[in-house]
């Protein structure tokens, strides 16, 4: 499958989707620097998207907005009922809550509550760093990295399983999905981050359901995609 071929297929098709961050996004091009604010809104938004979809997700930003919780440090010293009544909009709130929780501390303890400190190691490293965090798995990993680190890493979800299956490549672990992509195309930031959203819009199009698929997976279609 020449994936490079799909790409741009799908870019005109569907054009530059404009995720994050709007209203600065020019098509293909995800270059600009976010603030630490940014940052770490879209980290919180990739552990509250687990298994919800974007809308719902958005009313939990709101409300942590405010709730002025939207940063490391006042979630890392919120009421736990507080900071589960602010997110309960997202599902599975008071399992997040404590994911929230737990990440918060331990970007304060080892990089100042400094996301884009963190983000000097390598790849490998950060990645290795934040699956080490209790909730935090291979897709809400990555997407840190790829739309808030600019570390160039794939993202693989429901949707990308799919599109793969329409054309008949079938892999096994989302490690091996990974790889199937990050070998066959440039090694971009923007691109990943286009190629993600673009397959994204592809998913919405195509109603078929894998129910094995979604039952693990809901949604994370709408991923610091700004309003």
């Amino acid at each position: 499958m020449n994936l490079l071929s799909r790409y741009m297929k799908l870019l005109r098709h569907y054009g530059p989707q404009g995720w994050w961050p709007t209203p600065y996004y020019r098509p293909g091009v995800y270059s600009r620097r976010f603030s630490e604010r940014e940052r770490f809104e879209i980290c919180v938004g990739a552990i509250l998207t687990q298994n919800t979809a974007w809308k719902n997700v958005e009313k939990a930003i709101k409300c942590l907005k405010a709730a002025k919780l939207l940063n490391a440090r006042a979630i890392a010293v919120s009421p736990l009922a507080k900071l589960q009544s602010c997110i309960r909009s997202s599902g599975y709130y008071k399992q997040k809550a404590k994911k929230l929780k737990i990440f918060s501390k331990w970007l304060i303890e080892k990089y100042g509550g400094n996301f884009a400190r963190f983000c000097r190691r390598s790849t490998l490293v950060c990645r290795q760093k934040l699956l080490s965090l209790w909730g935090i798995g291979p897709e809400t990993a990555d997407s840190m990295l790829l739309f808030a680190g600019h570390k160039p890493i794939f993202v693989i979800d429901a949707y990308t399983r799919r599109f793969l299956a329409e054309y008949g490549v079938r892999l096994g672990t989302y490690d091996e999905y990974q790889k199937y992509f990050m070998d066959k195309l440039p090694k971009s930031v923007s691109m990943y981050k286009e190629y993600h959203a673009l397959i994204v819009a592809w998913g919405k199009d195509h109603k078929t359901r894998d129910v094995s698929e979604e039952a693990s997976h809901k949604g994370t279609h709408g991923l610091v995609r700004a309003k």
